[in-house]
């Protein structure tokens, strides 16, 4: 399929135009304004202009060859030349239709980070805890900021679920296929047979919603007051501080108990409701889109297995992509996570980019 023309040349004039602009504006809101819009499409712009200076060399190259008074020396340089700027025309043409493909709005936002403990018990919840590590020492490698928000403990460690925000350039983009149940294959401490064990837990990872994202009516909201921890009734008294908040069209329901004061609670609670509903809405579009579902990674389900870590070999197995490395260690640490996250984001984008070629 070749590269829409019309398209491209649209792109080179918006930012020769955003160029000038810029190159003309005294205002402050407006140079930061124009100076984000450049950066947005300028490695575009650069690609395609250097897609089309190879394109001119290869036509010229082309003329070259079709003519009989050209030398034997020069129609030799051009022919050894010819590989490489086919090389470099086809890398440029996947860069560009790459950078073409629809976007995710989402995929520039932080996001809300909710891990369960499912299957096996204390054992799962203690692998809860090595995941919210992982994810924690991952983004601390990227520079992204995180919070644990709320946080219910295990009876020997690690979380029956726990509830994180992560903020940064672009979290949701590089997290998003986090979704899904993860499994661990391992001894536990008490095993004294050294029998291995195998134990869950699901990871949801929901884009941050804007206000603009969800429309919540104050009607459709039940807000409860509670002691810290869950005990005591409703309005007990005025130093309660847990947060409950129900949304009672879906029966979505939010309680954060992590801080002292009630109306930080509150506005935690709602954030992660506003992300729930947005995220619910995410799925029922999704659902509808038939076709995205062929473009994909995965299936985009909670309960769907996704990945295997296996302490015995040391391995970890994403499933969707049969990627299997040696490195569990260094994975849990955080440090070759993005080895699993670059390979799932280039099988999307070889997904969409077939997807896009049959249309």
């Amino acid at each position: 399929m070749s590269l829409p023309a019309a398209r491209l040349d649209a792109i080179l004039s918006r930012y020769d135009d955003l160029i000038a602009r810029l190159n003309q504006a005294s205002d402050g809101g407006v140079v930061v304004a124009l100076s984000k819009e450049v950066a947005e499409i300028e490695a575009l712009a650069v690609a395609i202009r250097a897609l089309r200076a190879i394109e001119r060399e290869l036509s010229d190259g082309d003329g070259m060859l079709s003519d009989p008074a050209v030398d034997d020396d020069l129609r030799a340089l051009v022919e050894s030349e010819r590989p490489s700027l086919l090389a470099r025309r086809d890398e440029l043409e996947k860069t560009i239709r790459l950078a073409l493909l629809p976007k995710d709005a989402a995929d520039a936002r932080g996001v809300i980070l909710e891990i369960r403990a499912g299957t096996g018990g204390d054992e799962a919840a203690l692998f809860a805890g090595d995941l919210l590590r992982m994810y924690a020492r991952h983004a601390a490698l990227h520079g992204w900021t995180f919070e644990v928000l709320s946080e219910s403990e295990g009876s020997v460690g690690g979380y029956k679920e726990v509830v994180a925000e992560i903020e940064g350039q672009g979290v949701y983009a590089r997290l998003k296929f986090e979704s899904g149940a993860h499994r661990v294959q391992r001894v536990p401490d008490t095993e004294a047979s050294g029998r291995i064990h195998t134990s869950a837990a699901t990871v949801a990872v929901l884009p941050q919603a804007q206000d603009l994202d969800v429309v919540i009516n104050e009607s459709d909201l039940r807000i409860d007051t509670l002691r810290s921890g869950g005990a005591g009734g409703q309005h007990v008294n005025k130093t309660e501080s847990a947060v409950r908040i129900t949304h009672v069209p879906t029966g979505l329901a939010v309680l954060m108990q992590e801080e002292r004061s009630q109306h930080r609670n509150k506005a935690k609670a709602m954030a992660l409701l506003r992300a729930r509903l947005f995220d619910l809405e995410r799925t029922k579009r999704d659902s509808a889109r038939a076709a995205d579902r062929r473009a994909q990674v995965g299936t985009g389900d909670r309960s769907e297995r996704i990945r295997t870590y296996n302490f015995p070999q040391g391995r970890v197995t994403d499933h969707r992509i049969e990627l299997t490395l040696y490195k569990l260690p260094q994975i849990l640490e955080g440090v070759a996570l993005d080895e699993i996250i670059d390979a799932l984001v280039t099988e999307d984008q070889a997904i969409k980019l077939a997807a896009e070629g049959a249309e």
